[in-house]
């Protein structure tokens, strides 16, 4: 296999942890309950190898289509050439959608916000000498 096209090369950055959070990956990580129908992001972490995706999905969302015990199966959508299709992948877990939902809400408010009817402009009078 070419090294252009080896599943983790030019990785270094993009599977980084932040400041102060490298090491041992936390327990809570591992201990979320997800749902079929949840949406999902796709972070990957270098200190975990095993249950990797290729580096074309790191930071994609999609919804879960199938829950077991270690992985999670996640449909996304994936433009190929001209055309967008639904790809299959089963993948270790991670959180996104307390963002997600939190994006809804302000949408929401930002829409009842716009739909409010403007207020009614202030009486003048107008002299024609």
């Amino acid at each position: 296999q070419n090294d252009q096209h080896k599943e983790r090369r030019g990785t270094c950055y993009t599977f980084s942890r932040p400041f102060r959070k490298q090491g041992v990956v936390p327990l809570a990580t591992y201990m979320q309950i997800f749902k079929k129908g949840g949406i999902v992001d796709i972070n990957e972490m270098r200190s975990v190898q095993e249950g990797t995706h290729h580096k074309h999905y790191h930071g994609k969302t999609g919804r879960a289509y199938n829950v077991n015990q270690h992985v999670v199966g996640i449909v996304i959508n994936e433009q190929v050439k001209g055309k967008i299709l639904a790809k299959r992948t089963d993948i270790c877990i991670s959180k996104s959608r307390d963002s997600f939902l939190k994006c809804v809400k302000e949408n929401d408010q930002k829409k009842k916000e716009a739909k409010q009817p403007a207020p009614t402009r202030e009486i003048y009078f107008v002299r024609a000498n």
